[in-house]
């Protein structure tokens, strides 16, 4: 899936001018590395919705290789601060699968299923209909299923992206079980030996049904009718959010078991530090980051790329 520095240049605009102007004028303050300017740097991180955890680790690596380098001057605070938040994201892919393109050789004829969860409001169908963009554009075979049954224009609203990205839709009927559309989905895709799957479910129910509780049901039914399915569980959420990202990431992975994030919205915050929180205390890897409405504006995250994006 092909990377665009531009765009995620963009995208950050206004992270990267809230952090690199406070962090400028820091060093403009204080001609060395002191206590005063590392206090000062904690509070623009956690501003900026790094976290506790990652603003902890983050200082303490630039303290540390300053030492080692023997750095006393202000103005090597901005390549120590590149070189820490590399650390905490390169740590998480490195803990994570390997983020590629390409698809497992031993599903051979099996299509790749993905299920899409989040909370409403985040993003997640405008996701949906960028990451079937994604997979088309490489020649992939892609069905998208309408699971989120409870929320009266979801179908619709899926339907529009999907014809956006050039789709194939399984649809769902009003109240129907959404295990049961996702079960026909992967069927389908099966008997057409099509490439991907990706599968929309609801973000909140209209019920007494635990929404966790509903997720579960379909991913047990995704792996009856496939064993091993899904193969990726991917959460979207919302960067505008800020730190409640980080709680409601614990919640689904606690319940479904996550492999990877899409993180909308990003060019709409000055608090894109949330991608480093996330890493940071959850160790689940930053998979996409949305920069824009159109239906291309999902950019494949890369860890080096962010932080060059991030201090350009």
């Amino acid at each position: 899936m092909k990377f665009s520095l531009e765009k995620l240049k963009s995208g950050l605009f206004k992270t990267r001018k809230s952090l690199l102007q406070k962090v400028s004028f820091l060093v403009g303050l204080h001609k060395s590395i002191n206590e005063k300017l590392l206090t000062e740097l904690e509070e623009i991180l956690i501003k900026a919705d790094v976290g506790v955890q990652g603003t902890t680790r983050i200082l303490d690596g630039i303290k540390k290789e300053a030492k080692e380098k023997n750095l006393t001057e202000s103005s090597a605070i901005v390549d120590l601060l590149k070189d820490q938040i590399n650390s905490v994201l390169q740590d998480t892919e490195k803990g994570s699968e390997e983020i590629t393109s390409s698809f497992e050789p031993t599903l051979k004829d099996q299509p790749w299923v993905i299920m899409v969860v989040g909370v409403n409001g985040t993003g997640k169908t405008t996701s949906i209909g960028k990451l079937a963009k994604k997979y088309l554009d490489e020649g992939k075979r892609v069905l998208v299923a309408a699971c989120d049954t409870f929320r009266a224009a979801a179908g619709e609203q899926l339907e529009i992206w999907a014809k956006r990205a050039g789709a194939d839709l399984v649809k769902s009927q009003p109240g129907q079980d959404p295990a049961s559309v996702a079960f026909d989905a992967i069927k389908s895709a099966m008997a057409r030996k099509l490439d991907v799957v990706i599968a929309d479910t609801a973000g909140r129910l209209h019920t007494k049904v635990n929404l966790m509780e509903e997720l579960k049901k379909v991913k047990r039914v995704m792996d009856k009718c496939l064993p091993g399915a899904p193969q990726e569980m991917l959460l979207v959420i919302d960067a505008t959010t800020g730190q409640n990202a980080t709680s409601q990431t614990k919640l689904f992975d606690d319940a479904l078991g996550l492999t990877g994030i899409i993180l909308t919205k990003l060019d709409g915050t000055a608090k894109g530090g949330i991608v480093i929180a996330i890493s940071q205390e959850l160790k689940i890897p930053v998979k996409y980051i949305g920069v824009g409405e159109k239906v291309d504006d999902l950019e494949l995250f890369d860890s080096k790329s962010f932080v060059e994006a991030l201090f350009e």
